[in-house]
């Protein structure tokens, strides 16, 4: 086993994490008051040819692999959680079923404008009815001539309001009682397709989450993405991948909870000491830089199981959510050692942990990845 990083690998972190200190950390205070959104940061990924990382330069992608993915995604989410699961979602979410699933012409057409930047990446799964029993799905695409006409309802769906299209699941045949749900690319400028950025969140304000209204929405059928009758399973597959991401934010959110944490514990004298000489607040910094340690290999061996080619669903929900719930363990811990100046927004931890809580939630509850790893464990 090999755990050094390539020079390739070296040089997409120096790079992201120069970028993430001076670009997106400085701003990240004020975006999370105002839930502006860093459409110009955004503008600068794609000049720097990270906005299609992992996918095939023939699409306008940069060839990288998932681990360069999984890099990127900790770097950013270390500066701003909200720049971070902006870019996972238009990687994992949105760039990938086209990438894994679309035919030449759709990959073409719909996956080129995601790799160059020009469409953020999007798809719709969770409805108001269908979070974690995604099979669920009521949302319905009915065949009429040559065209799908699609009603239904998407809720909790990152990027959307910057996406050119995306891909959504949706029922297209019910038989014997039993749903065929498939994958469908659908134009966000269609005709009865309205977009709506309303939520009232807890943490990533800055980040784009909406909801999706679909009446009568007529899209022609080539625009079925994979084989028909198989969108719930294609979208299960891209969620593995998606976990990944999760699991780079988590550790990047950690991090940066650990490095204020680890900074004030220098700074700040009590006692007539500073807090880092007391032992409670060594042990509890060691215990921080231990979880984040495994929770950072545990997702770069999913990711790199991944590009292996080998099965990682287990290891991607392993990754998930036990980097998720030390990101939360890291970020109370940070706001405790900061006192009460870990309450105030000035100092930052407030916000890793507002963000953080919703990786235990997204891309498949902690519950549900416990039902996944033990489906892998043979329960």
């Amino acid at each position: 086993m090999n755990f050094d990083l390539t020079q390739e690998h070296q040089m997409i972190r120096k790079t992201i994490r120069e970028f993430s200190d001076e670009v997106v950390a400085p701003g990240a205070i004020e975006r999370d008051k105002t839930k502006a959104f860093p459409k110009e940061i955004f503008k600068q990924l794609a000049d720097m040819g990270m906005m299609g990382l992992p996918f095939a330069e023939e699409y306008g992608g940069a060839g990288a692999d998932t681990v360069s993915f999984a890099i990127v995604t900790e770097e950013l989410s270390r500066a701003c959680a909200s720049t971070g699961i902006t870019y996972s979602a238009h990687i994992s979410l949105g760039g990938a079923p086209l990438n894994l699933f679309g035919t030449e012409e759709q990959k073409q057409k719909y996956l080129v404008p995601v790799c160059t930047g020009e469409s953020l990446g999007a798809f719709g799964l969770t409805e108001p009815n269908a979070g974690s029993d995604a099979g669920g799905t009521q949302t319905t695409a009915k065949e009429d001539g040559d065209d799908f006409v699609i009603n239904g309802n998407k809720a909790f769906i990152t990027n959307a309001s910057y996406a050119q299209h995306l891909a959504l699941t949706a029922i297209t045949d019910v038989k014997d009682g039993k749903k065929e749900i498939s994958a469908i690319i659908v134009p966000t400028d269609s005709e009865g397709f309205s977009v709506i950025d309303n939520y009232e969140k807890m943490g990533l304000n800055a980040s784009n989450t909406t909801e999706l209204v679909l009446e009568n929405v007529r899209v022609p059928k080539e625009n079925l993405l994979g084989e028909r009758g198989n969108g719930f399973k294609q979208f299960l597959v891209t969620l593995d991948g998606g976990r990944i991401g999760i699991g780079a934010m988590a550790v990047g959110i950690a991090q940066a909870a650990f490095e204020r944490a680890l900074r004030y514990s220098k700074e700040r004298k009590q006692f007539g000491k500073s807090l880092s000489e007391f032992q409670v607040t060594q042990f509890k910094l060691a215990d921080m830089a231990m979880k984040i340690e495994l929770a950072r290999t545990m997702v770069h061996k999913a990711a790199w199981l991944k590009d292996q080619g080998r099965a990682f669903g287990k290891e991607a929900s392993m990754c998930k959510l036990y980097a998720s719930e030390i990101a939360m363990e890291v970020a109370d811990q940070a706001i405790q050692i900061h006192g009460g100046y870990g309450y105030m927004k000035e100092y930052e931890v407030e916000r890793y942990m507002r963000d953080a809580k919703l990786l235990e939630i997204g891309e498949g509850t902690s519950e549900v990845q416990r039902m996944v790893i033990a489906r892998h464990i043979g329960c």
